[in-house]
């Protein structure tokens, strides 16, 4: 059995397994007590604290934060023809999906017995904010992933922000898939301190009113309380460290399953990679592999960082099972890798993205599949989606009654209001039906 995976039994057991399954990493108050003051800065400095954060947090000092349109279109000329065409083929297939998704969600109307006449809209927000994470691996696919849905959305205005590299500048690739993505504007700004820019807006940056994209757990904290604030909207789903699940029963080479969690695993600390079969065969031999891989890649620490902390292989009786664990786990991608995936697709209730069978890395899912790959972590697939169009839309509800709806429904208002001892509430619909009505009942 590998060293990089720690191996948890679970033959035998029966009920509730969430007690006994690795609880994610909680945010510590220490991170969010930087946070809180990484925001407090950003509110109160503006653009002149966010460039002391960034010189503090990354290195760099960008001259200016705001990437000139000349910059962003150019980045697209300065990358290669096949990145450029795998831009393009990835932002055709993610704006296809989601036009598709649009269509199926495009409000409705509907007449009751009682003749109230009720539409529901969907007006998109005016100004989305996206982040990309850089650091470790600046992301330019997040870039498509975010800001092609607000496009399609039909949000007017589109800010990207991502962190500088050495040279003060977002990533070429960023930039590439900014124009791609027909971004309006990018900031050279990352973590917490740019989830406070676009919240709060600074001298150089405009307030949002949608905040998306996945980051670390500062930047995904940073996220959440801003929203506590009820300063800008951001999904339910935590977008953090990035997971994956494998479920695998030796069908498939063991080298695809080692180097699936491998795939995850090289995002960096924080994340989670598990292994979960029903083979000690398999088990051992995904393992072996897994150390080989790890030997090889050129971000082993990384991967190994993740793997130590939240690499598991899990042993299980069968395939309902390992679906118990992974509804548990409710991981953010979750592949099933066995002889007849399609036969556990009925099993599962908590999972941001399944991918079934050998030919379905994740990693397609990362890229070029369609749907985004901005997705619930940290356990949040219990009550959350993968990011869609409807995250940057609006319910507005229109109610229209005639006087005959009115009539009919008049009496079990005043009833309800009555009993609530809302005098006034009752008031305004008994004071129209005729001039003999008591206002105030």
């Amino acid at each position: 059995m590998s060293q990089l995976l720690t191996r948890l039994d679970l033959r035998g057991v029966t009920g509730d397994l969430r007690g006994l399954l690795p609880a994610p990493k909680a945010v510590g108050q220490g991170p969010v007590q930087a946070v809180r003051e990484i925001l407090a800065a950003v509110k109160m400095g503006g653009d002149s604290a966010v460039a002391e954060l960034t010189r503090r947090f990354d290195g760099a000092q960008p001259a200016c934060l705001r990437a000139s349109p000349r910059e962003i279109q150019a980045a697209r000329d300065e990358i290669s023809s096949e990145l450029r065409q795998a831009l393009e083929q990835a932002a055709g297939s993610i704006r296809d999906f989601h036009e598709a998704e649009r269509a199926a969600h495009h409000g409705f109307e509907h007449t009751g017995a009682d003749g109230i006449v009720t539409r529901e809209m969907l007006v998109p927000v005016d100004r989305a904010g996206c982040y990309a994470p850089g650091g470790r691996a600046p992301l330019g696919s997040t870039v498509l992933m975010t800001a092609i849905l607000a496009r399609v959305a039909g949000v007017p205005e589109i800010a990207v922000c991502s962190p500088p590299g050495p040279d003060g500048r977002v990533s070429t690739p960023v930039l590439a898939a900014a124009a791609v993505a027909g971004v309006d504007e990018v900031y050279a700004v990352g973590g917490a301190q740019a989830i406070a820019a676009m919240a709060y807006g600074t001298e150089s940056v405009g307030a949002v009113d949608v905040i998306v994209g996945p980051g670390n757990f500062y930047v995904a904290t940073a996220q959440r309380l801003v929203a506590e604030e009820g300063v800008v909207g951001v999904p339910s789903a935590f977008a953090g460290p990035s997971e994956v699940v494998v479920v695998a029963d030796g069908s498939a080479p063991s080298e695809y399953a080692a180097l699936d969690l491998v795939v995850q695993a090289e995002h960096g600390p924080d994340g989670l990679a598990w292994l979960v079969c029903w083979s000690d065969e398999v088990a051992t031999a995904v393992g072996r592999v897994i150390e080989r891989f790890v030997a090889e890649s050129p971000r082993r620490q990384e991967v190994t960082a993740t793997l130590e902390q939240g690499g598991w292989s899990v042993l299980v009786d069968g395939p309902a099972q390992a679906m118990a664990v992974c509804n548990a786990v409710a991981p953010e991608h979750l592949e099933l890798m066995t002889a007849n995936p399609e036969a556990l697709v009925p099993l599962i209730k908590s999972a941001g993205a399944v991918f079934c069978g050998p030919w379905a890395p994740a990693s397609v899912g990362d890229y070029v599949a369609g749907p985004s790959h901005v997705l619930p972590t940290a356990r949040s697939a219990r009550f959350s989606s993968a990011l869609g169009t409807q995250d940057f839309l609006k319910r507005v509800h229109v109610v229209t009654l005639g006087r005959d709806a009115l009539v009919r429904v008049a009496p079990h208002v005043a009833a309800i209001a009555r009993a609530e001892g809302l005098a006034a509430h009752a008031g305004s619909v008994l004071c129209r039906m005729g001039a003999t009505a008591p206002v105030v009942p």
